[in-house]
């Protein structure tokens, strides 16, 4: 008999754009089947980083700030060296998001970071694994993965505008990722979910 695969959320929200997103990605895990947890980078508590410590897949999240992810969470992934060096998270599922102001928005260049920092952490990666939306005269602003990124979720709200602005469509996105990493948790460590 196995346990449920458990997902931590390990994200930082400036403005609570992210925060939405990182809702998402909990509610898609747990839809999956995984236990599901949210943990603000920027307030961790010892308590958190067990749970980080224990969690079968982590999923990185931050806003894209002048090209990469926000400062807090650039200090929370320096922080993690004590356990890179014990290689504390080795083998765990790793996966990504983020969400700036414009289309673009170099979002690719943060989730090229998460994937780095899982990479040094000897972490496995999940991607989004749906194709782009919003690519032909029949596809909407609707769409999943609207802003066509595979490496991870992406998405866009305006800079101006509360949490509410953050589209459905990307935090669907989103949702869609929670689910994959629950789903690829529950296949791919079939030896960590053993009781």
């Amino acid at each position: 008999m196995t346990r449920d695969p458990s997902v931590v959320v390990a994200y930082h929200s400036g403005t609570g754009h992210t925060a939405v997103l990182a809702e998402a990605v909990a509610q898609g895990a747990q839809e999956a089947g995984a236990l599901a947890e949210l943990v603000a980078v920027d307030t961790i508590t010892d308590e958190q980083w067990g749970r980080l410590d224990a969690a079968d897949a982590i999923v990185f999240g931050a806003p894209t700030y002048m090209g990469t992810a926000s400062a807090a969470f650039h200090v929370f992934a320096q922080a993690t060296s004590d356990r890179w060096s014990r290689r504390a998270w080795k083998d765990k599922l790793a996966a990504g998001f983020t969400i700036a102001g414009a289309m673009s928005g170099d979002k690719l260049h943060t989730l090229q970071y998460f994937t780095v920092l899982a990479s040094q952490h000897g972490m496995h990666w999940v991607n989004l694994d749906l194709p782009p939306g919003w690519s032909s005269s029949v596809g909407s602003e609707h769409d999943l993965n609207r802003l066509g990124i595979t490496l991870g979720a992406g998405a866009q709200a305006n800079t101006d505008e509360g949490p509410e602005a953050v589209p459905k469509a990307d935090s669907e996105t989103a949702r869609h990722l929670g689910r994959r990493v629950a789903r690829t948790a529950r296949a791919f460590t079939p030896s960590r979910l053993a009781p």
